[in-house]
């Protein structure tokens, strides 16, 4: 961390907001105008609508991410978390990875912290469940899949069989519809190369307390999307919640009860916890309460935007809509990064603030290999509902797209490209999880014969007398 005395604007999460809005800052700013300090636990921003293709294989998982530093190169960048802020003073209290925690003063703040996976006190949730929020998880459900498959092909036991073909999905929003579509595809393509194992012995559920999937695209694609599910043997149970999963039996509160190893926790999303330390002014769910111009309400040095803040949704509004706020997703989060960007140049300038105003696009989604939904918004009352092959394509390319830097984009499409004539990896490396586990075991000291010890200790006592 370098020392300055040029006002210091703290960014706050390196995810999709704090990345483009410290490179709208960046290249708003004139030459030495003020240091831009980036703080994350990660060193790297992870584009989450391809989490579901990176666990199908689609994508590979390090095109996901983008580094900080390399799209970045003007700004610091900490890695690390802001525990705590004092705002009378305007400092920040870092925890890097290693060390001891220290105090980094700002002028400018903007809090990008983004949101967490939204649980519940279920029984066995925290031991069993697996998210999709990282990368890191995106992996690890890739490998733990291929793995169970593993584990049927090899067992003679039928319970421990069933269990391990058996998969469970609680959520039926983008996260949850696109994982399910793209795992289905991933072991039915895998299944292939097991002779004892085919795409009837394997069970897939999908759970959802909502009485529709896919609520962002309409209730007639989610309906499409629903029956297009089903069609390819997924069981779908909505207006249904899930009550415990002990050991991985799972039990849902309409009776039905089920063994499964793998179950994929992505009902909902809250915002970051570490916002009830900052001191700043919250909604009802732990949003922070910010108006149209992306600044905290009462300060005007604070910005926020992104799954982390409550923001009026102007363009709702005035269709009609009372207290409309913006939805958590990366077509506001893109928007509202360059406007705040802006806000925080015209703040530090003097200068007025702009109002975010977006009317909703659309939404597109992928449920597998040339399989998908979208709706695009060109008027008031003009909606383009497409399903099937073209709704994947269109999904592709406005995701291929958003993802930032060229660099990623190039990527991204040479990993489709080449999918469209190379067949899918269905290649397990589970031992990713514990890279160091075989190592340990060749090296640690093995274990002396019973006969060997008892002379051992004979001699330590002949020593010691």
């Amino acid at each position: 961390m370098s020392t300055t005395e040029r006002p210091r604007i703290l960014v706050v999460g390196g995810g999709y907001v704090g990345l483009y809005a410290a490179r709208r800052i960046l290249k708003k700013m004139r030459y030495g105008e003020a240091t831009v300090t980036v703080v994350d636990p990660r060193s790297y921003m992870t584009y989450q609508p391809f989490l579901p293709e990176a666990a199908a294989g689609s994508i590979s998982p390090r095109h996901v991410v983008v580094p900080l530093r390399r799209v970045l190169p003007k700004a610091e960048v900490l890695t690390g978390r802001v525990s705590t802020i004092d705002q009378d003073r305007k400092v920040a209290t870092v925890t890097p990875l290693v060390g001891e925690s220290y105090e980094l003063p700002f002028d400018y703040l903007v809090i990008a912290l983004g949101a967490v996976s939204r649980t519940f006190p279920i029984p066995g949730l925290a031991d069993q469940g697996i998210g999709m929020k990282g990368v890191e998880e995106a992996i690890g459900l890739r490998n733990h899949v291929l793995e169970q498959l593993d584990k049927a092909d090899s067992t003679t036991d039928e319970a421990v069989r069933r269990k391990a073909l058996t998969f469970v999905f609680v959520g039926g929003g983008f996260a949850g519809a696109e994982t399910v579509g793209e795992i289905e595809d991933l072991a039915r393509d895998a299944a292939a190369y097991y002779p004892t194992i085919s795409r009837e012995d394997m069970r897939f559920i999908l759970v959802d307390v909502a009485d529709k999937i896919l609520p962002e695209v309409g209730p007639e694609l989610g309906t499409w999307g629903r029956e297009h599910l089903q069609k390819r043997g997924v069981e779908v149970y909505l207006k249904t919640g899930m009550d415990s999963c002990v050991d991985g039996h799972v039990v849902l509160n309409n009776g039905l009860e089920v063994d499964s190893s793998t179950i994929v926790w992505t009902a909902g999303v809250k915002p970051n916890p570490a916002l009830s330390r900052f001191g700043l002014p919250l909604g009802p769910r732990g949003h922070v309460d910010t108006q149209p111009t992306l600044q905290v309400s009462g300060t005007d040095y604070i910005w926020a935007a992104g799954d982390n803040a409550q923001i009026p949704d102007l363009a709702a509004r005035a269709a009609g809509v009372e207290n409309a706020w913006c939805p958590p997703n990366a077509q506001h989060a893109l928007r509202q990064a360059k406007v705040l960007g802006d806000n925080v140049i015209s703040g530090m300038r003097g200068f007025p603030q702009a109002d975010y105003q977006h009317a909703n696009k659309g939404a597109v989604a992928g449920l597998g290999l040339h399989k998908g939904v979208a709706m695009i918004v060109l008027g008031k009352k003009l909606k383009i509902r497409l399903r099937g092959r073209l709704a994947w394509y269109m999904h592709r390319t406005y995701h291929g797209l958003a993802v930032p830097t060229w660099n990623r984009k190039v990527r991204v499409f040479a990993d489709w490209t080449l999918g469209m004539f190379l067949k899918r990896e269905v290649v397990s490396l589970g031992a990713m999880e514990n890279p160091r586990e075989e190592f340990y075991e060749a090296a640690r000291p093995a274990p002396m014969p019973p006969a060997a010890e008892a002379d051992d200790v004979v001699r330590q006592k002949a020593r010691a007398s």
